[in-house]
């Protein structure tokens, strides 16, 4: 069980409900057998710094889930995978893809904008859309309904998608005001309005959106960590009424570290510090935005560049225009 990448839902569901470990300062034999630079494993200090953080809040009573997690985020965004579901007292080692910020581009004025495969650019800034690394415990789910699409040329599905909200600490403080925390890879794109009679989910004017499903596993977010469908379903299973720790690499003393080295021409590993050698290789060198120098900037961008209006948005059309039935909607 401690080599299988792919565990059930269920048995992960119950891990996560186990007691959670007694701590030992030494990484267990198992675990280290797992530690290392290559696709499948864990880099020593990020998994130095998710015991430290997971065992430090079982310490303080926060927190009693059997599993704790970590994200790489130095590492590129591939199948390989960067997020890591550890349960160590039944040692299980588990690697899942996971997707980082998109941040943005303000023409003109500062361009922190991430590729799809590797993070150059990481910060905190409220409406920044940056990755921000540092120490986080999952909190509260919520919900929501995002709208129907087509499934097939006869049945349309539901889409609800579940977010579950990070508290952090220190630099990651603000992860509730930026709205920071983890959910499934999905959304609905392409969006009209499409009749509903009696759906509990249309509008005043009877109404529901209706679009086309998008899966950006393997994509960009808002700042958020994104996971596969199957696997957010999975860990939202795990952590509910249980909350557990996410240590996300690399903190913002790491990333200033990278970038003071490369321009003392050295690479992360000449100056000791750990980053993935191929996305160093494609980023060159990493930069930090802390809130107090990006939010102004983004502040008065939105005011030297206010959007236009709202637009309501537009009725279907064709044969989406033809009124929603409860029998074509799959359950």
């Amino acid at each position: 069980m401690r080599m299988s990448r792919i565990l059930s839902h269920s048995l992960l569901l119950a891990l996560g409900l186990a007691a959670s470990p007694a701590f030992s300062a030494e990484t267990p034999a198992w675990l280290m057998a797992h530690v290392g630079e290559g696709d499948g494993q864990i880099a020593a200090p990020v998994l130095s710094k998710a015991r430290a953080l997971y065992f430090a809040k079982v310490k303080e009573g926060k927190v009693h889930n059997g599993c704790y997690f970590a994200m790489d985020a130095t590492r590129p965004n591939t199948p390989a995978g960067r997020f890591y579901i550890i349960c160590e007292g039944q040692q299980v080692f588990r690697v899942i893809a996971s997707g980082h910020g998109s941040g943005r581009n303000l023409p003109g004025v500062a361009n922190f904008q991430n590729g799809r495969e590797c993070v150059k650019n990481f910060g905190n800034a409220a409406d920044s859309d940056l990755t921000m690394g540092g120490s986080y415990i999952t909190s509260e789910q919520k919900t929501s309904f995002k709208g129907y699409y087509r499934a097939s040329a006869s049945q349309v599905g539901m889409l609800t998608r579940t977010f579950v909200q990070f508290d952090g600490e220190g630099e990651t403080a603000n992860a509730r005001k930026r709205a920071i925390g983890g959910h499934a890879a999905v959304t609905i794109k392409g969006v009209c309005m499409r009749k509903a009679p009696g759906d509990s989910h249309a509008n005043k004017d009877g109404y529901v959106p209706f679009g086309n499903l998008v899966d950006y596993a393997g994509g960009r977010s808002n700042g958020c960590t994104s996971w596969s469908r199957a696997d957010a379903a999975t860990i939202m299973n795990m952590i509910k009424d249980q909350p557990t720790t996410v240590y996300i690499y690399p903190e913002a003393s790491v990333v200033k570290a990278v970038e003071q080295a490369s321009k003392a021409g050295k690479s992360p590993a000449q100056a000791g510090i750990y980053w993935n050698s191929s996305c160093i290789k494609a980023i060159g060198s990493p930069h930090y935005w802390s809130k107090d120098v990006l939010e102004p900037l983004i502040v008065q961008y939105r005011h030297d560049h206010p959007g236009p209006p709202p637009k309501p948005t537009p009725l279907c059309t064709g044969a989406d225009a033809a009124p929603l039935q409860s029998r074509m909607v799959q359950r």
